[in-house]
């Protein structure tokens, strides 16, 4: 049985990875991710030594992290104040933003 909802959920993710994210959910979340910007940076680049970049990272891991932070399933005293008041549709936005920003990575010279 838990084999069968294992797959389940990994199909939904799945699913909603290869799903562009809607425009305004990326709007919704801009509006949102003003609180994150102390930490995360305006775009998502980290401004703090060990606050990660959340720009560009995949919308379902940035959600799954969030959801975690909310439940207590993952630890980290400031996240877990972030992340509580947040509702489903929060982090939806929230990861959507995150996950639209673009950025480029190039080797060293």
């Amino acid at each position: 049985m838990a084999a069968v909802i294992l797959r389940a959920a990994l199909a939904a993710a799945v699913a909603a990875a290869g799903c562009p994210a809607a425009a305004d959910d990326i709007a919704a979340g801009r509006a949102k991710a003003l609180a994150c910007a102390v930490c995360h940076g305006p775009l998502g680049v980290s401004t703090q030594l060990d606050a990660p970049h959340l720009a560009g990272q995949p919308a379902v891991y940035l959600a799954t992290q969030l959801r975690a932070y909310r439940s207590g399933g993952r630890k980290h005293e400031v996240m877990a104040v972030v992340a509580k008041p947040l509702s489903d549709d929060d982090i939806t936005q929230l990861a959507a933003w995150f996950s639209a920003i673009r950025i480029e990575a190039s080797p060293p010279r």
